[in-house]
């Protein structure tokens, strides 16, 4: 059975604040249960949940992957941005041009994301994260297809796109030139698979589609951690 997108966890170096930055900019519950600490809830049983984990390793660079968020209204885009500031996020700049008209900001850990503006025919019908953007090539887009079972929606010119069946976030790859990697990426795809399914057989057919297993000495038996094609982590664990 195909693994599931579980949840997209960020090493944090301030976890409980970033879950409630991010909770109040999206408008999400957090889960507050004993085993899901800093844990935003998907909007329906189909989405992911966003998990947010203590880590000291600092920022080096940009991250390979940010939220770009979706907007109504010119005004609803500005309701975003004020709501993303006043709770201690900020504006940067990565290089947009002045005639863009996305909104570029930082959480308060540092990690970039966008407000897109309205009327972006791409994330129509996506709901408020439009879009997981990663740096990364057409190879590893094709690699996630396959992994979670989500279809291509976008193949055109290396620039690789996938949706889920049931619809919601797309999670899409830029093409070359894919910047070096530089140390752990702070954001991961954390996998799932229901109770009854063989792990050790989806481990399998993950590395059979071109992922690596990784030994990091913890000896931790609910999860694996793995590399995907391009070298970014992501975990597979027993039990959704």
């Amino acid at each position: 059975m195909t693994s599931q997108l579980f949840a997209i966890c960020f090493n944090a170096t301030q976890p409980a604040g970033l879950a409630r930055f991010w909770s109040g900019v999206l408008d999400r519950e957090l889960a507050g249960g004993p085993d899901d600490d800093n844990t935003i809830l998907p909007p329906d049983a189909h989405g992911f949940r966003i998990r947010f984990l203590p880590s000291q390793e600092p920022k080096i660079g940009q991250n390979r992957a940010h939220f770009d968020l979706t907007s109504a209204s010119p005004e609803d885009q500005q309701a975003t941005v004020a709501r993303a500031l006043k709770s201690g996020g900020n504006h940067i700049d990565v290089g947009q041009l002045p005639e863009d008209t996305h909104v570029v900001l930082a959480d308060p850990d540092g990690n970039e994301f966008c407000v897109i503006e309205p009327g972006n025919k791409f994330l129509a019908d996506t709901g408020s994260i439009g879009a997981l953007a990663c740096d990364g090539t057409q190879a590893v887009g094709y690699f996630w297809s396959e992994a979670l079972g989500w279809p291509l929606v976008w193949d055109q010119d290396e620039e690789t796109a996938i949706q889920s069946p049931n619809g919601g976030t797309k999670i899409t790859w830029g093409g070359p030139p894919v910047a070096p990697k530089t140390g752990t990426n702070r954001l991961f795809f954390e996998l799932a698979l229901p109770a009854d399914a063989s792990w050790e057989a989806e481990v399998d057919r993950l590395i059979s589609l071109g992922a690596t297993r990784v030994d990091t000495g913890e000896g931790d038996d609910r999860r694996v951690m793995m590399l995907d094609p391009d070298g970014n982590e992501f975990s597979v664990r027993k039990t959704r």
